[in-house]
């Protein structure tokens, strides 16, 4: 091996430049390669998909798809465990796998604040904001901000921007992260592999609504969990145990960076040494990857975007039966989140302990030929420890997980966005749209986005060459805090107005373009290859930019709703925290042109009604579609009497669910103390 890298060490002097010419010349890092190949893993994938697709099958016939209500909020009839289920599951997609790990594996526990962050955070969505959401009666939140500040731009700014993050962070993340465990794998074309997971995906959410992915995603969820601790437990087996995982971390250096000459490629030895801090939680403020005040404050405020104003995960909320089922489904999702450290960080971690070379790869032209990047392949460390430690059966088990895992999170920002796209920007275009129309527009949607995320893979396989999960979240921290800045304020300041929301948005957003802009066109850069951007611009960490970014907006808010006219409590009645008891008639800031829409909507539907032929076959693709009938319009006429909405909690309940979220704050703690 050393006579071989030697040689090629000599060629490269010869030249201008290091290549690589043949593939079979890359030292022997993968002889331990498995490829899931064999009927027993072939079995468990197959069924795995029939279980799915059944459950997505009966969940379709166990609610009404007719009508909005039922198609885009499963008739709010869901309990608390599919609700905490589906929420973990919503948030856990195969980015988490694969980068929670590669994180994991290339700078230590750290990257697991962002995870045990959000039970602090899920609280404040089941037992402040949810509350405010339900009394309000929307469906959407930009259909929040429309109630609450009136007119139409804030609403569409934040329908734009989300599907804006949907498409290019969440949807590009999953195809990417998908990509490179089916290419560790099995070896397929990915074009062919992902295309085929996305029209699978888009089937069930396409023709169940939300009721059909609250319930497969509680089925997936199951599976997750399952599959996640065998690959752990054989995991720790194969390193020694956690004493060997805290004794072996700091020496995993690549061993084939010994053959090379440092001055060479002049690699510093932090590129390719694990850190000292790996351990801890909480690191330095100045020189540390994840500085201690961006952990504890600016993954709350991005994390404060994500679990409390983000489609996808408060339009599960909105489908509970009662507030009590919300936060109970809240603590669930919570408890939940403890498991990521343990079965994907700290995995990622063994991996490169197990396999340094390929996992802690820093030589750029052997990093290309092992993972397709020149940057580094911690990405690679999950999906590496599947192939190669696993046993037949168990190795179909776990692609099953990194599917369940992928198609869950795809099916609800499909579902999150067509709800998004039908109610907030559809309804705009044609205000006369009926409920039919609405379901079909919202089904079309996500098929336009099933055929974007197609076209954006060549643009993921090119862009996400370094840590995935740094990706996600520093564009989030350029792009979400004034949003989470606005919706905080608006639910809890009265006097916070339209004016001043808009020009925060407006502010806050050319804010963050200032800073994400440049970092794109220079590149976020890594050890070996440093970016050109300017200190002034990106000098400053993310998470310490989206604190920055978050003040500047809230002040920015703040001078201008005072010094502009505010709305008056007549109509906020229910759109705030302090008002959300209210039982006074609230007159909505635009009822004049929500009524025009209603009454529009009516007639359309008469039309359509006085018209429609009534075939068995149209018959039959709308009991599967669940499109509504119009044989029974009694399903769509409470609209008439506007009832109240209920957040009153049964004492017992109250108490019980108020206890066990004390009991998890406790235990989340702990954990942030133990780790710290």
């Amino acid at each position: 091996m050393n006579k071989l890298l030697n040689l090629l060490i000599l060629k490269a002097d010869q030249s201008s430049s290091f290549t690589l010419t043949t593939p079979n010349l890359l030292p022997n890092l993968s002889s331990d390669k498995g490829t899931i190949n064999n009927p027993a893993d072939i079995a468990i994938i197959v069924g795995y998909f029939i279980m799915v697709i059944s459950v997505g099958i009966w969940s379709m016939f166990r609610t009404n798809r007719g009508t909005v209500g039922g198609y885009f909020l499963a008739g709010r009839t869901m309990t608390w465990w599919p609700v905490g289920a589906s929420l973990f599951a919503s948030n856990i997609g195969s980015g988490h796998f694969v980068g929670l790990a590669g994180t994991g594996a290339a700078s230590g526990i750290a990257v697991g604040g962002f995870e045990w962050n959000a039970l602090f955070i899920v609280l404040l969505l089941g037992w402040l904001f949810v509350p405010v959401y339900l009394t309000a009666g929307v469906i959407t939140m930009p259909q929040y901000l429309k109630k609450r500040f009136g007119g139409t731009r804030i609403s569409l700014y934040l329908s734009v921007i989300s599907l804006f993050l949907y498409i290019f962070t969440k949807i590009s993340v999953d195809m990417f992260s998908g990509a490179v465990f089916i290419q560790q794998a099995l070896g397929w074309n990915i074009y062919v592999a992902v295309i085929t997971l996305l029209l699978i995906t888009a089937l069930y959410t396409v023709t169940g609504g939300l009721a059909a992915l609250m319930y497969t995603d509680t089925f997936q969820t199951f599976v997750i969990i399952a599959g996640a601790f065998v690959l752990t437990g054989f995991s720790f087996v194969q390193v020694g145990g956690y004493s060997a995982l805290l004794a072996k971390y700091s020496s995993a250096t690549p061993s084939n960076f010994s053959s090379m000459d440092p001055q060479r490629y002049n690699i510093s030895p932090h590129c390719y040494t694990p850190r000292q801090d790996a351990f801890n939680l909480l690191r330095d403020p100045t020189t540390g990857d994840l500085p201690w005040p961006g952990v504890i404050f600016g993954i709350a405020i991005v994390g404060g975007w994500y679990w409390c104003t983000d489609q996808v995960i408060v339009q599960r909320c909105l489908a509970a039966r009662s507030l009590t089922h919300v936060k109970a489904g809240c603590i669930m999702c919570g408890y939940l989140k403890l498991l990521p450290m343990f079965l994907m960080v700290f995995p990622g971690m063994i991996s490169r302990i197990l396999y340094p070379d390929e996992v802690g790869c820093v030589v750029p032209e052997l990093c290309k030929m092992v993972c397709g990047t020149e940057v580094g392949c911690s990405n690679i460390a999950y999906p590496k420890l599947v192939v190669s430690i696993m046993p037949n059966g168990l190795r179909g088990l776990m692609l099953a997980v990194m599917l369940a895992a992928l198609m869950s999170s795809l099916a609800s920002i499909f579902n999150s966005s067509s709800t998004l796209f039908t109610m907030d920007i559809w309804t705009r275009i044609r205000p006369q749209a009926t409920e039919r129309e609405l379901i079909i527009v919202g089904r079309v949607w996500v098929l336009c986005i099933v055929a974007i995320s197609i076209c954006w893979i060549p643009v993921v396989q090119a862009a996400q060459s370094g840590q995935l999960f740094d990706y996600i979240q520093s564009v989030s921290s350029y792009l979400a805090p004034p949003i989470a800045s606005v919706f905080l304020l608006a639910v809890f300041v009265k006097r916070v107005n339209e004016m001043g929301a808009f020009w925060g948005l407006i502010g806050g957003l050319l804010m963050g373009l200032c800073r994400m802009l440049p970092e794109f066109w220079f590149g976020t850069g890594s050890c070996i290859f440093p970016s050109n951007c300017p200190y002034l611009v990106c000098g400053v960490h993310y998470l310490h930019f989206g604190i920055i970014l978050f003040f500047c907006t809230s002040v920015l808010v703040l001078v201008v709703s005072y010094c502009t006219k505010p709305i008056e409590d007549q109509h906020l009645h229910r759109l705030v925290f302090s008002l959300r008891h209210s039982k006074e008639e609230r007159k909505d800031l635009d009822w004049e042109q929500e009524e025009r829409g209603r009454r529009a909507q009516r007639e359309a539907e008469e039309r359509i009604r006085e018209k429609e032929a009534k075939s068995g076959i149209c018959h039959l693709v709308r009991r599967f579609c669940g499109g509504g009938g119009s044989e029974a319009p009694e399903q769509d006429a409470p609209e008439a009497p506007e009832k109240l909405p209920d957040i009153s909690e049964d004492p017992v309940w109250k108490y019980t669910v108020d206890a066990n979220a004390l009991i998890m704050m406790t235990v989340a703690v702990f954990m942030w103390g133990y780790y710290a």
